[in-house]
């Protein structure tokens, strides 16, 4: 009897371990998912200062300045700066009322490094900051349910030492040594506002009330809306791992000031555009600069069902949802525009458009950063090649067209110098002030004519066309000459070493003495031509990210 009892339990063991073995990503899906997060409350007021009564003196030498940031939107996601995932047109007629850059460059090909050179006009070798923050643990998890599920590609990465070794998630950030954006206008006479996604910090010195942010209303989390919400569509994508972390993780919130998580009300776009639209509304009356970081179209990936049903029918799911996202970016742009013209400031408002980085792959789909090869978290110029136009009245004539390279470096020197202030002394700023390009330059005057990236060792730099793109740690390099081949097609590294000579000379340059915030956690294989859906096959080019 004891024996059959024996070799039953045995069995059931046998049986546990096989289904939770079989279970395990879902198990640990379920492990994170419950781990400590604050508690959301329910929805709260949120009031913008009053400003002054608008009066007919406002200051013309201190136009107001509205950026909307859009998220991991590539070039031709939008119609106006490509074919369009769905009609996006005011967009389209943002763009078309002032100059639309055709060769416009991300800061970086990742969200937080990106955002931090926006507002720093400093680079990743200036500021340390080259690689995106993660939620504690999560290098770990995007690489076991990389590996789990790898479709074919090459292995991740993880490197415990250096996960060991970073601070915490909400300790890297950008350091409150960094002059921004925000501080210089604010310090000029500005009411400085900023809506949505941060991603630069949440320690003491890094929050945008400590960057130059007079209010602030901040993504606390990632959902859209609830998952189970009546007005939802929902498109989960199960062959990204970084999806199914956010599916198992993130929760539909926000916080004012740093304060406590609260639940916004209606569809996350349409809730942070409502409050952009009363911030105007509020400061009217004073120079204001209004930072609209929208969190869309990023994963995961949810559109209300009105969104979805007005893209038509869209193939597959996941597209069409994506698709509902982008004609909810659309009516956002279009309100703040409307906006600005009710109030009677459309004239004496600087708004500017772009996105953090180019499109990723782990969306699943086709065509999103055509006609370029690459995706976010690669510096091909996928990655990099991102939609940008700045509207500026009695500036900058309508549908003007610069072809020169510019990158969002650029943005806080040339919006610095429209409001009226004074670039910081006792640093370097990387980026240029863009005016010369709307009044009669076609270049601007760069060192060595050089644009440069990087993330760990990972290192880029575009000079006089050339881009040459060094990975060390895995043996990759491309060299490619974008003057005759502008799509990155033929990798010339191994046919022109003066050149490679020659640029590897301006990255070491540029890079001695950077010292990096943080450790790079976990290394991802990126297949270059074909996105996360798609099965890799021996011989399909990649590269790997370190983040």
């Amino acid at each position: 009897m004891w024996k059959k009892i024996s070799l039953g339990a045995v069995a059931l063991i046998l049986v546990a371990g096989v289904v939770g073995y079989a279970k395990r990503m879902d198990i640990l899906l379920y492990v994170v998912a419950n781990r400590d997060l604050p508690e959301t409350g329910p929805n709260r007021p949120v009031t913008w200062e009053k400003g002054p009564e608008k009066t007919e003196s406002l200051p013309v030498d201190k136009p107001n300045i509205v950026f909307i940031l859009l998220d991991d939107v590539g070039i031709n996601d939008l119609s106006g700066f490509g074919e369009g995932i769905t009609p996006t047109p005011n967009i389209a007629r943002l763009a078309a009322k002032g100059a639309i850059f055709t060769n416009a460059y991300a800061g970086h090909a990742n969200c937080a490094p990106s955002r931090a050179a926006i507002l720093t006009g400093r680079d990743a070798s200036s500021t340390g900051y080259d690689v995106t923050p993660t939620p504690d643990g999560m290098g770990r998890m995007i690489a076991m349910i990389g590996n789990y599920n790898p479709m074919g590609r090459p292995e991740y990465i993880y490197d415990k030492a250096a996960d060991a070794a970073n601070p915490t998630f909400d300790a890297r950030g950008l350091p409150g040594s960094e002059i921004t954006l925000a501080e210089i206008l604010r310090d000029t006479g500005y009411h400085t506002m900023h809506i949505g996604k941060w991603h630069l910090g949440r320690a003491e010195g890094m929050w945008p009330k400590d960057q130059g942010f007079d209010e602030d209303l901040m993504m606390a989390s990632g959902l859209f809306l609830p998952v189970d919400d009546p007005n939802v569509v929902n498109a989960k994508l199960p062959f990204s791992s970084l999806d199914k972390f956010l599916w198992a993780r993130v929760q539909y919130s926000v916080m004012q000031g740093g304060g406590d998580w609260f639940a916004p009300k209606g569809y996350l776009t349409d809730y942070f555009t409502e409050h952009a639209v009363r911030a105007i509304e509020a400061n009217a009356g004073r120079p204001f600069f209004l930072y609209l970081a929208h969190w869309g179209a990023h994963t995961p990936l949810q559109a209300t069902k009105e969104d979805y049903e007005a893209v038509g029918d869209i193939q597959p799911h996941r597209k069409r949802v994506y698709a509902g996202m982008m004609h909810s970016l659309d009516r956002s742009v279009g309100r703040i525009m409307d906006k600005l013209e009710a109030e009677g400031i459309a004239d004496n408002t600087i708004l500017v458009l772009s996105s953090d980085n180019g499109a990723a792959d782990y969306i699943g789909v086709d065509g999103v950063n055509a006609p370029y090869r690459g995706w976010k978290n690669t510096f091909f110029e996928g990655g990099l090649k991102i939609p940008m136009s700045v509207t500026w009245p009695g500036k900058i004539a309508p549908g003007t067209k610069i072809d020169a390279p510019v990158t969002h470096l650029d943005l806080m020197p040339t919006l610095v110098s429209a409001g009226g202030g004074a670039l910081p002394v006792d640093r370097d700023i990387d980026g240029h002030d863009m005016t010369p390009l709307w009044t009669g330059s076609d270049r601007l005057t760069r060192p060595d004519d050089a644009i440069h990236w990087g993330t760990s060792d990972y290192r880029v730099v575009q000079a006089g066309g050339w881009k040459l793109q060094l990975n060390p740690r895995f043996d990759q390099g491309w060299l490619f000459n974008l003057n005759d081949d502008p799509t990155e097609q033929t990798n010339l590294i191994d046919e022109e070493p003066e050149k490679v000579a020659e640029l590897t000379a301006l990255i070491e340059a540029h890079w001695a003495g950077s010292q990096p915030l943080a450790q790079s956690v976990v290394a991802g294989p990126l297949a270059i031509d074909k996105h996360l859906a798609d099965e890799f096959v021996a011989g399909d080019a990649f590269v790997y990210w370190p983040n």
